[in-house]
């Protein structure tokens, strides 16, 4: 019987080429045929804000509002907190402030809101950061308190490290390719224990990062991101066609055994299915 929690991890401004390049723990497995590794188009504008709000709710910009990062409010559509919430089950974040704004109450206050715990919010129990340069450390070891003390079902976990030295360095830059690398190190810490206490785990970012520290548009580098999925609901393989990043939040839903959201697309098991299962050439 397969298990039906899931650990969600936003490596928040993780472009796709350079974690293919830097991740080595996450594609250890991969190449072991113990994962599966895709690549994830962004939805747009490919900023932090409305992306959080299209990972967690499935729903685009353009119907969801959350249009800038500058959109302090809280969101009007179904999210997996609140979908899981309403299905009886528990759910908890060690995430940026704007995610407690997003599903719990906006503004955020560092009064009031660093630490939560209230069984009537989408978000049951959660630590907030609200500084760029929390250390990604930190950030894990404050997952990890959560997990162990509340048992979530849903776990939502969001890393910022990457994205505040790829604005202040570049999206490859040597300090930005040992931002990734550190946060793999991270990984490796705690991932294994999270899957032998039966937690799926998801790896993936919101956005990606420019050669000149920027994101927000376009650009490949904007958009293209990872995604690892550690379950044993799939067959692991790695993608040979992109995802759109719309398809997340249904596969995430599906992976915790709750109906999706009423606005999310239905999930395309063509797509998903399809790609590399051995390796070639003993490359990934």
């Amino acid at each position: 019987m397969s298990n039906k929690k899931v650990i969600m991890i936003t490596l928040d401004g993780c472009r796709y080429d350079i974690a293919i390049q830097q991740l080595g723990f996450l594609n250890h497995f991969v190449e072991k045929n113990l994962a599966s590794r895709y690549k994830v188009i962004s939805e747009t504008p490919s900023n932090s804000r409305p992306l959080y709000e299209v990972l967690l709710t499935g729903v685009p910009t353009h119907e969801n509002g959350i249009y800038t990062n500058y959109n302090v409010q809280m969101s009007k559509e179904q999210s997996i907190f609140s979908l899981m919430k309403d299905a009886g089950k528990t759910t908890a974040a060690a995430a940026y402030n704007w995610v407690s704004e997003l599903y719990n109450r906006a503004p955020f206050s560092m009064f009031e809101d660093r630490i939560q715990h209230d069984e009537t919010k989408a978000i049951q129990h959660g630590i907030f950061y609200s500084d760029d340069t929390y250390p990604d450390s930190h950030l894990f070891a404050d997952a990890h308190a959560l997990i162990t003390s509340t048992n979530p079902d849903f776990m939502y976990v969001h890393s910022m490290n990457i994205d505040d030295i790829g604005h202040k360095y570049t999206g490859n830059s040597i300090e930005y390719r040992s931002a990734v690398t550190r946060v793999d190190t991270i990984l490796g810490i705690y991932v294994p224990r999270w899957l032998e206490m039966g937690y799926q785990v998801i790896v993936t970012s919101d956005h990606g990062m420019d050669d000149f520290g920027n994101h927000g548009g376009t650009l490949l580098e904007h958009r293209e991101v990872p995604l690892f999925i550690f379950s044993d609901q799939l067959e692991p393989r790695i993608g040979t066609k992109p995802l759109e990043q719309l398809q997340l939040a249904p596969l995430v839903c599906h992976l915790l055994g709750i109906e999706k959201g009423k606005k999310m697309q239905e999930i395309d098991w063509q797509n998903l299915n399809e790609g590399v299962i051995t390796l070639e050439n003993g490359k990934i």
